[in-house]
């Protein structure tokens, strides 16, 4: 609750909330860690290139499609791609691989939605360079590693740096605990390029190259049976309950109005850890989530539910950007 409540008031309008006064005193504290973490950390290499996907807001903003895409257009291109990442939610400390079956609360619930969806080697573990160094051992063939949620994870040295939005953009500005920013606007003057899954905020500098990112719903399918698929328009005039647990719910919400879809919505907390009791509210209605959620409700509904996966488009020039950007950097 208190996190929906400090996202609402971070994002919804673009000045500091007078709610948020009360945290004026903080306002200096996260700064110096960030600052300290930054000037303390010793960045360690791997050998091969590495990619990060990050942002500077807090919460999601499409960072796993954005890397299960990169990991197919490298793939396509003759790379040979693999993915690290914190595994947040999970319990895992040391490095480990991810396995479509994992279990969400050992790995997290987006690296194993990588895992199933990338089509390449998955690990996970607190340090991501020692993740990375681990993963090349058992994976020798490997060529390049993109670093998902690691643009604040300063002991990776990196060879490009992703910045992701969504279309809530920088919210009110402030840094936190006043506003959603991890690290400020000006950070994005050393990134190579700015993601944007929505309509881009007006405040990111027009120098940095900017792509704009759609996602794409595919078909519904069912929890306990993926192979069993439906279009939305057989869903209408039911009784539809959605459930959402991501950085922003109404993102998918709006996906299934887009649709043509009516329903009650349930927005719960980003990686928020589902219980039976927490579903309950479908009753015998038709449930509707997504992916993401999906990875840790299995097992827990005892009605109808369908799940919405959704598939990153973004113009391939980004592709290209990433690839020069490498050259350039091994020429040098």
């Amino acid at each position: 609750m208190l996190a929906r409540w400090l996202q609402r008031l971070w994002f919804e309008q673009r000045r500091l909330s007078p709610a948020l006064w009360l945290l004026l005193p903080l306002a200096w504290l996260f700064p110096l860690l960030a600052w300290l973490n930054r000037r303390l950390t010793a960045a360690e290499s791997l050998h091969v290139p590495v990619v990060v996907v990050g942002n500077i807001t807090v919460g999601g903003a499409g960072k796993t499609p954005l890397s299960i895409w990169l990991a197919r257009q490298l793939s396509a291109r003759g790379w040979r791609p693999a993915i690290v990442s914190r595994g947040y939610g999970g319990a895992a400390a040391e490095p480990r691989p991810v396995t479509a079956s994992a279990l969400p609360g050992e790995v997290g619930d987006e690296p194993i939605l990588l895992a199933r969806r990338s089509g390449v080697p998955v690990w996970v573990g607190r340090n991501r360079a020692a993740a990375g160094r681990a993963l090349l051992a058992a994976h020798p063939d490997v060529n390049i590693v993109l670093c998902d949620d690691g643009l604040q994870h300063y002991r990776l040295t990196r060879d490009v740096e992703l910045a992701v939005f969504d279309g809530r953009g920088a919210g009110n500005g402030w840094r936190l605990p006043l506003g959603p920013l991890r690290e400020p606007l000006s950070r994005l003057a050393t990134v190579d390029a700015v993601v944007c899954n929505g309509v881009p905020d007006d405040r990111i500098d027009r120098s940095i190259p900017q792509f704009a990112m759609r996602l794409q719903a595919g078909v519904f399918y069912r929890l306990e049976d993926a192979g069993q698929t439906c279009e939305a328009v057989s869903l209408q005039g039911k009784n539809l309950h959605a459930l959402a647990g991501i950085g922003d719910p109404g993102r998918f919400f709006r996906t299934l109005t887009a649709l043509g879809l009516v329903f009650e919505a349930h927005p719960f907390p980003d990686h928020h850890a589902y219980a039976a009791a927490d579903l309950a509210f479908a009753g015998d209605g038709i449930l509707l989530m997504t992916e993401k959620d999906a990875v840790k409700c299995a097992g827990l509904t005892a009605g109808e539910t369908w799940v919405l996966p959704v598939e990153a488009e973004l113009s391939p020039a980004l592709i290209d950007l990433i690839l020069e950007k490498l050259r350039g950097r091994q020429a040098a």
